[in-house]
Order: structure tokens, then sequence, then C-alpha cells
């Protein structure tokens, strides 16, 4: 498995020869496309699930949980949280594209943990505009999936909520916890 973890963490470091991270990118991409072959797939996630977990640099999700291309819809966001747009993806997700069940992965040392409401009040103060999105701060873990899994089974949008599971990843080794939805 090739990670990031051998290139320098220091930002200028990473930056080589005036080009950006981005830049960067882009240029491993032309290495990736001069590979690269139409897999012959569609849209429709083979295992016909969908996985909303956080965006946390340190969960691999695929390799974590033995995914391939084309064997999940992945939806990530700061803390994994339901959110009305999470509830948007996964109602395409299985309205239009056929996924049935959902696996909601949220994980230890999360950054949520340590944020509250107050970061929307500093950013107001800050940029003079209220965001108009809660941060979703937590305090537990466990009762934060639950209520994910709570806002899933719950959404009229949804057609199918009767398997939807929640897990807490732990980055230390590299375990998945299923939480108890009550």
């Amino acid at each position: 498995m090739t990670t990031s973890a051998s290139v320098p963490t220091e930002p200028e470091a990473a930056i080589s020869g005036g080009d950006t991270v981005t830049d960067r990118l882009v240029e491993a991409n032309k290495g990736y496309a001069a590979a690269f072959s139409d897999p012959g797939m569609d849209a429709r996630p083979v295992l016909e699930v969908a996985i909303v977990a956080c965006m946390d640099a340190r969960l691999d999700l695929h390799d974590a949980l033995g995914l391939e291309l084309g064997d999940c819809h992945t939806i990530r966001n700061a803390g994994g949280v339901v959110t009305d747009d999470v509830i948007r993806s996964l109602t395409i997700s299985q309205r239009a594209l056929g996924t049935r069940s959902v696996v909601l992965i949220h994980h230890t040392g999360c950054g949520l943990e340590s944020l509250t409401e107050e970061f929307r009040h500093e950013l107001e103060m800050e940029v003079g505009q209220r965001p108009a999105w809660a941060v979703e701060a937590f305090r537990d873990v466990d009762q934060d999936v639950r209520q994910s899994m709570a806002r899933v089974r719950t959404s009229p949008f949804l057609l199918h909520t009767d398997d939807v599971r929640g897990f807490v990843f732990d980055v230390k080794t590299g375990l998945l916890r299923e939480i108890d939805p009550t």
C-alpha cells in the first residue's frame, strides 16, 4: 500500500519546484490515466451498499473493508454525520442506483469531539455571517453513531432502512466495533 507517509510533512517540503499540492496530484493522475482502462462498470454499486464515513485521512475504507472499485457508494464528511445532504445522497443512491444497505462509520479520536457549536459563533465573528450549517460536534462517539442510525432509519425519503448498521473504527487498531442502535 502506498501512503503519503513518506512524503515530507512540512507544507513547503511537500511542494517541489514551486508546484502546489494540487499540481502534484494532477501530475500523479497522468500516470494513473496512462495505465487506466475502462472497467466497463456503471454507477450502480456491485454490493448494493452505501457507506457514510468521516473524512478523516486515517480511514482507508476500501482497504479496511476489503472493498474493490465499484463495490459501494462512499459518502464522506466531517464526522460522518448524517446531514440533509447525506440523506440526499443516500436517497439518490437507493432510489436511482439500487443500494439497499447503509453502513455508518465514525471513528476514535475524531476532531468533532474537540469542537463545539461555539465554532459557528467564532466564524460569524470573523467573517460577519453565521454559517447555515451545524457543526454537529459530539462528546460520545457511540451515541453519535446511534443518532446517525436513527436519522437514516426515520428518513421518509429512503426506501431501505431495515439494513442500517453503525460502527466505530479504532484508528489505533484498525478494527470496527459495532454499535447497538438502542
